[in-house]
């Protein structure tokens, strides 16, 4: 059983990387790229909606969220687009390098933009 979730896992990080590659295809509809791009920087965050550390509930965002957000994402671009996104995952997870760290820094600066921006409409609403 726990190598069947292992290959689920593994499973759903490839799916996550081919939606990356098809968010980037110009053959994918806008409203799919919309999508397919929450997905991925949620699945890729080191911030989740739900703090793993609550019991419980701290995981069911990753098992929950994630898997139906892939799964919406992948129903709206063309089969043939996905089914191509999918061999570049598979060829692209094999690399490594620093565009993990990069890819990293940034979801951490939009996480750190967006709460900052909170922050300022907060401050201004208590302020006024």
């Amino acid at each position: 059983m726990l190598q069947r979730v292992k290959d689920w896992a593994r499973h759903l990080k490839n799916e996550v990387v081919a939606l990356y590659y098809a968010y980037r295809d110009p053959r994918t509809p806008w409203y799919a790229k919309v999508l397919a791009a929450l997905v991925v920087a949620y699945a890729f965050s080191p911030i989740d909606l739900i703090p793993d550390f609550i019991p419980v509930l701290g995981y069911l965002d990753d098992l929950l969220l994630i898997p139906l957000g892939v799964a919406l994402a992948i129903r709206m671009i063309p089969r043939d687009v996905m089914e191509e996104c999918r061999q570049n995952a598979r060829e692209g997870v094999k690399r490594t390098g620093p565009g993990r760290w990069i890819m990293t820094a940034v979801i951490i600066l939009v996480w750190v933009a967006a709460l900052g921006l909170i922050a300022w409409v907060v401050v201004r609403r208590v302020k006024s």
